[in-house]
């Protein structure tokens, strides 16, 4: 089980904590992190692009000329598709590009965010948020000193109005629960800071449902 440090606001070692192998000492799963930010992204698009058919574009419905006897082609609309400024045959419509993604792929791409995160130096392990108030200026020397400067994710288990208050202002950094956590919200993110309540909520959760390793057994 890794054992990573953990850390008040002023970047102070204060303990440790021991977080589930399953969880944060995962193999790294390429392909189930790009399906995950892949749905991710599907359920962000807005999908309301719309083009208007024959019958929505302007345009009067008067036949413009008999059918017969005028050596032209038969045309009964000025809004038939094949005119300048006719209706759009097969355009997009407004839709929903959301789709479902397997529970046990999310949970194992989170594993693996977590994992790569951790691997990688990016995570760090933080006591509690306690700020005396909510100035945002008071919270941004704090970010400075735990060197969360750029895109930062803040994951947080309860409600912390100070927290709330003080992260909305600064650009750059989100805050959600723990069970908001998204391998999308994690990739994007150059410094996750999660307090010990969250790291350890995580550890059990996503262990209990990571899958069991098979022991090879021993050569006779």
């Amino acid at each position: 089980m890794p054992t990573v440090d953990v850390v008040d606001l002023s970047n102070a070692k204060v303990g440790e904590i021991e977080l589930a192998d399953a969880v944060f000492g995962a193999e790294v799963n390429q392909d189930l992190l790009y399906e995950s930010v892949r749905h991710y992204m599907a359920g962000k698009r807005a999908g309301t692009h719309k083009v208007k058919t024959r019958h929505e574009v302007a345009g009067s419905g008067k036949k413009l000329w008999k059918q017969k006897g005028t050596g032209r082609a038969r045309m009964g609309s000025v809004r038939s598709p094949i005119w300048r400024h006719g209706g759009t045959v097969h355009g997009p419509v407004p839709r929903d590009y959301s789709y479902k993604l397997p529970r046990k792929m999310q949970l194992g791409a989170l594993r693996s965010a977590l994992s790569a995160k951790l691997r990688d130096g990016e995570l760090k392990i933080v006591s509690a948020f306690q700020l005396a108030d909510h100035k945002t200026k008071s919270f941004a020397q704090a970010l400075s000193k735990l060197e969360a400067t750029n895109k930062v994710l803040l994951v947080e288990t309860g409600e912390n109005r100070n927290l709330e208050l003080s992260a909305r202002n600064l650009e750059g950094v989100v805050l959600v629960r723990s069970h908001e956590v998204h391998p999308y919200l994690l990739l994007d993110a150059t410094r996750v800071l999660l307090t010990q309540a969250a790291a350890a909520k995580l550890s059990e959760t996503l262990a209990k449902s990571a899958p069991k390793r098979q022991e090879t057994p021993d050569a006779v």
